[in-house]
């Protein structure tokens, strides 16, 4: 009899993709499942896989109380090469402007226009949101808003001078700076918002006990294969480590801040 196929979809910036193609042909080599990765479109899909990697903030969304059963469980999560990742489960959102634009910090872009990849984004939505209600600013601090789709379009939008700055995920922000050494002439930091957990690969809460704990062993000792390793290596990932729903509580804090202060839409 055929073993039905694990389907796993990403919600994850595209220059991620090879490194989590690999990631999924490795758990079905590993434990013997035949396996697919897709790209995921809308959120909605989520219950339509067996696993995903997603971002925290639509993580949460898709695990609080009035969704069914909390369908979907973290279960592991990447360490970042680097130092200021502090062997931790963790990413920034950087916050970018155009090289030769005047801003120095985040202060000085009251009244200018931000793009954001989407509006379920933490890295690129969420935590701006958060640091607007921490720092009182829920009256219209940006000039104008608009969403890019995803990270690198947001970094090209600044880039090109169409818009004045954007918040991005810093890990994709480092491949695309590795991939694209002209953005260091393009784009700089001005300033840093977090740190949050990072995103978890999430596995549907109907699996099988024994079949999460496989996977989630499979991810967790990746790094000790040296062609894993190399892979890992391409994405800027020291290693994966197993988390657990509670480590998302930070990103469940920033939301309820902006839940109470009612300040849910960017503007």
């Amino acid at each position: 009899m055929k073993a039905t196929t694990f389907r796993v979809g990403t919600f994850l910036a595209p220059n991620m993709l090879p490194v989590y193609q690999s990631l999924v042909r490795y758990i079905g080599d590993q434990l013997g499942l035949p396996t697919e990765l897709v790209v995921g479109t809308a959120y909605d899909e989520l219950f339509d896989y067996d696993a995903c990697f997603i971002c925290g903030l639509p993580y949460i969304l898709y695990t609080q109380p009035r969704r069914p059963s909390s369908a979907l469980e973290a279960i592991a999560a990447p360490i970042l090469q680097g130092e200021r990742y502090q062997n931790r489960p963790i990413y920034f959102s950087d916050v970018i402007v155009r090289h030769d634009s005047p801003y120095q910090t985040f202060v000085d872009l009251r009244g200018c226009s931000w793009a954001y990849n989407e509006p379920l984004s933490q890295s690129g939505y969420g935590i701006t949101r958060y640091t607007l209600v921490k720092r009182g600013e829920t009256r219209g601090y940006f000039g104008k808003v608009a969403e890019a789709g995803f990270h690198q379009k947001a970094i090209a939008l600044v880039s090109h001078g169409e818009m004045d700055a954007a918040a991005i995920d810093s890990h994709v922000l480092a491949i695309a700076l590795r991939d694209h050494p002209d953005l260091w002439h393009q784009v700089r930091v001005i300033d840093t918002f977090g740190p949050s957990t990072i995103q978890p690969f999430a596995v549907a809460s109907r699996l099988p006990t024994s079949l999460k704990s496989d996977i989630q062993a499979v991810l967790v000792h990746a790094h000790t294969n040296p062609a894993m390793q190399v892979i890992l290596a391409r994405g800027l990932i020291e290693r994966f480590v197993a988390v657990q729903d509670a480590d998302y509580d930070d990103i469940r804090q920033m939301l309820s801040a902006c839940e109470q202060a009612d300040f849910m839409v960017l503007r």
